[in-house]
C-alpha cells in the first residue's frame, strides 16, 4: 500500500520587492486537487539551466547576496541595481515559481485513462515550477521514461535536447544545410554535436578556450573555432566555407560575436569561384538567431555582410508551438529513445532546495561554467 501523501509541499519562489530587492525563499503550499487528466509528480530531480537562473535571480547583483534563516526557513536576498530596476518592473510584487523541467515519480493521478496509466511510473515533465517537492500537471506534459532510467537520467529530457533538436529542425525547415553554434562546449552544445554527427549535418562549433576546443574534438567534432585564438576570424571563414553553414544559433546574445558570424558567412560565400560581384553582397540569406544572454552587453555588429541577412530571437516553446503537436511529439520520442546516448546529461553536484539558496553554492551555479551543471533534488 503506498504511503499517504502530505498535505503540503515546499516550493522555491523568487520575488522582486517594491524597494528593489530580490528575495528567493521556500514556501509551504497545500497540494492541489487534481483535474481528471492531471497527475501529481513527486519531483526527484530538476536541472538548473541558464533560463532558470534568469528567472530565479533576474537582474539582481548576486555578488552582494546574503542569507537569513536556516534550512527550509532560509531567505536569499540580493539588491537589484537602480539602473536595472525598470527591466524588472513587470514582476515587482509577484512571487514566481522556477524550474522549467524535471523528473520524478507519479504518486497520484486523476481518473482519466492517460493519467492513470502513469501512476507509479517515472516520468519527465516540462511544465515550469519544478523546483518543488510536488508538481501537478496534465498527463500529456509528461514523458514516460524507460524502465532503467532514474529521475536524474530523465531530468534534462526537454530543454537542452529539444533545443538542440529544434536547431536542426529549424535548419531543415528554413532551407539551410549546415549550422553554427556558440558556447558549443556546453551540455547543450555537446548534445548538438552528437546529433549533427549522427545525422550527417555540418556543424561549426564556436568555443572560447583551447580546453573547450579539445573537449569537443575528443568527442568527434570536425569544425571547432576558438574565439580566444589569434586566427579566430580566418579560421571561422574557413569552417563556414567547408560546411556551407548559413544559419547560426548564438547563446551569448551580447557583444560582437553575432555580427562576426554574419560577416564570416559573407566572406565564405564570396570566396566561391565564379560569383558575380554585387554591391549588395551575396544573394544567399544568412541568419543568426540569438537564443541566450550569456553576454549581457548590447548586441553590436558592423554591416559588412550585404543585404541578404537576418538577426532575431529564437525560443524553444514558441518553436514547438509552431511545428505542432505531432512534430513536437516526434522530437520528444527521439529524446526518450536516445536518453542514454545522444541526450545523456552529466551533473557536477546535486542540491536540496535549501542548499540551492546558500550564497556560496549560488555563486558556483550562477557562473554557468562549462562542466558544472547542477541538479536540484527537492525530495532530499
Amino acid at each position: 500500500m503506498p504511503a499517504p501523501l502530505p498535505d503540503h509541499g515546499l516550493q522555491l519562489r523568487s520575488l522582486i520587492t517594491p524597494d528593489g530587492s530580490l528575495e528567493v525563499s521556500l514556501v509551504n503550499l497545500p497540494l492541489p486537487t487534481l483535474a481528471d487528466d492531471e497527475v501529481l509528480l513527486r519531483v526527484e530531480a530538476a536541472p538548473i539551466n541558464p533560463s532558470d537562473i534568469g528567472l530565479l535571480f533576474g537582474a539582481a547583483d548576486m555578488s552582494a547576496a546574503s542569507l537569513s534563516g536556516q534550512g527550509v526557513s532560509s531567505v536569499l536576498c540580493a539588491p537589484v541595481p537602480v539602473a536595472a530596476r525598470p527591466a524588472m518592473a513587470g514582476r515587482v510584487g509577484q512571487s514566481l515559481p522556477a524550474g522549467n523541467e524535471g523528473a520524478g515519480t507519479v504518486v497520484a493521478a486523476g481518473p482519466a485513462p492517460a493519467a492513470q496509466a502513469l501512476l507509479g511510473r517515472k516520468v519527465a515533465a516540462l511544465g515550469g515550477a519544478m523546483y518543488a517537492q510536488y508538481r501537478a500537471l496534465p498527463a500529456d506534459q509528461c514523458l514516460l521514461l524507460p524502465d532503467a532510467a532514474s529521475a536524474a537520467d530523465g531530468a534534462s529530457c526537454f530543454v537542452n535536447p529539444l533545443t538542440a533538436l529544434g536547431m536542426v529542425e529549424t535548419m531543415r525547415r528554413e532551407g539551410h544545410s549546415a549550422l553554427v553554434h556558440t558556447a558549443a562546449a556546453s551540455n547543450l552544445g555537446q548534445m548538438l554535436n552528437r546529433i549533427c554527427l549522427q545525422d550527417g549535418v555540418g556543424l561549426v562549433n564556436i568555443v572560447r578556450s583551447a580546453t573547450q576546443a579539445a573537449l569537443l574534438r575528443d568527442q568527434g567534432a570536425v569544425h571547432v573555432v576558438d574565439t580566444s585564438a589569434a586566427d579566430f576570424q580566418p579560421a571561422l571563414v574557413d569552417a563556414l566555407a567547408a560546411t556551407g553553414a548559413t544559419l547560426a544559433f548564438d547563446a551569448t546574445g551580447g557583444g560582437r560575436l553575432a555580427g562576426q558570424i554574419l560577416g564570416a558567412m559573407e566572406a565564405a560565400l564570396t570566396r566561391k569561384p565564379g560569383g558575380a560581384y554585387s554591391r549588395y553582397g551575396s544573394a544567399t540569406h544568412k541568419q543568426v538567431y540569438l537564443y541566450g544572454m550569456l553576454d549581457t552587453r548590447p548586441t553590436e555588429f558592423v554591416r559588412n555582410f550585404g543585404m541578404a541577412w537576418g538577426m532575431g530571437g529564437w525560443l524553444l516553446f514558441p518553436f514547438l508551438q509552431r511545428i505542432g503537436a505531432e512534430a513536437a511529439q516526434a522530437l520528444k520520442q527521439r529524446v526518450a529513445d536516445e536518453l542514454f546516448t545522444t541526450f545523456a546529461s552529466r551533473y557536477s553536484r546535486t542540491l536540496s532546495l535549501a542548499e540551492a539558496l546558500q550564497p556560496e553554492v549560488v555563486a558556483k551555479y550562477y557562473a554557468r561554467s562549462t562542466g558544472a551543471k547542477f541538479l536540484i533534488d527537492p525530495s532530499r
